[in-house]
């Protein structure tokens, strides 16, 4: 007879307060009968956006879609997107929903303000990923992305260049400090933004600390979420048996005799539908 298991919850996961703000916008947008899209996904899960393009919510995926929209309100994700997005609606007259996480809005500011100011802008993230182009997007001048300690190593700031240093909000907080710290060492002339989100500390620290204690975690998140792969890297750091789904159908485990403790922890853009789907398929399959 196999002993009781448990399931235990982190004590933070799933939606943030921006992804939150932005997919309860264009549910409210969707149902006032405008024609409604996004530029890009609204937020990194598939589920949900398809959910969202069933109710006629339409996606728009380059500066190009959205140069040859002519009519339609455009919502901004939480994200957020590079001043020039902006511009175009404006001048194109398309109704703008902004929904961009406030969090994120402030890494612009400050982007904005210090590269008027002469700095040359340093963004400690993922190049490639929405929220890193959207900041890169308000910069007057230089700047450069550096995704990690080892891309710090290799840094040559320009000569006699102030540098203004900021962080993708879902960033690792350790590996940033470590960014940081290498700058320090090297005695540039730096303004530091520690600009991560305090909702992704207390995750990524829930979620070390459940990874810790438990036999198996499971980690639920959209395949493109930045943050829900962090969650993942920093779980399979404590925890060898970690599993990262997209959904309850990618949940494909069979319960080892050894397993005490289940751990489950989730991405910021992940529904709490979805989170109770998997705790309720663990405790009653496994």
């Amino acid at each position: 007879m196999r002993g009781r298991m448990e399931v235990k919850l982190a004590e933070c996961l799933g939606f943030c307060f921006g992804v939150r703000r932005a997919v309860d916008t264009v549910y409210e947008q969707a149902k006032s009968g405008k024609t409604i899209y996004t530029y890009g996904p609204v937020v990194n899960n598939e589920e949900v956006v398809r959910q969202l393009q069933e109710m006629g919510v339409g996606v728009l995926e380059s500066k190009e879609e959205l140069e040859a929209l002519e009519s339609g309100s455009v919502i901004i994700r939480a994200h957020g997107v590079a001043a020039e997005i902006y511009r175009i609606l404006e001048e194109k007259g398309l109704e703008c929903i902004d929904a961009t996480c406030p969090f994120v809005k402030r890494i612009h500011e400050i982007v904005a303000r210090e590269s008027r100011a002469g700095c040359h802008i340093v963004v400690i993230g993922n190049a490639g990923h929405p929220e890193v182009e959207g900041i890169v997007g308000w910069s007057n001048g230089g700047v450069t992305v550096l995704e990690g300690p080892e891309d710090a190593e290799k840094f040559c700031p320009p000569q006699g260049k102030k540098l203004c240093v900021v962080a993708q909000t879902t960033y690792n907080y350790k590996k940033f400090h470590y960014v940081v710290e290498i700058f320090e060492k090297k005695g540039y002339n730096t303004i530091v933004a520690n600009t991560i989100c305090n909702a992704t500390e207390e995750r990524q620290r829930a979620a070390r600390a459940l990874a810790a204690e438990a036999d198996l975690m499971i980690v639920i998140g959209g395949k493109h979420s930045s943050n829900t792969r962090k969650l993942y890297d920093i779980c399979s750091q404590e925890c060898a048996q970690t599993y990262y789904i997209q959904t309850l159908d990618d949940l494909r485990l069979e319960r080892p005799k050894a397993v005490r403790l289940v751990g489950i922890t989730a991405g910021a853009s992940t529904p709490n539908k979805l989170i109770e789907e998997v705790q309720n398929y663990v405790r009653i399959n496994f």
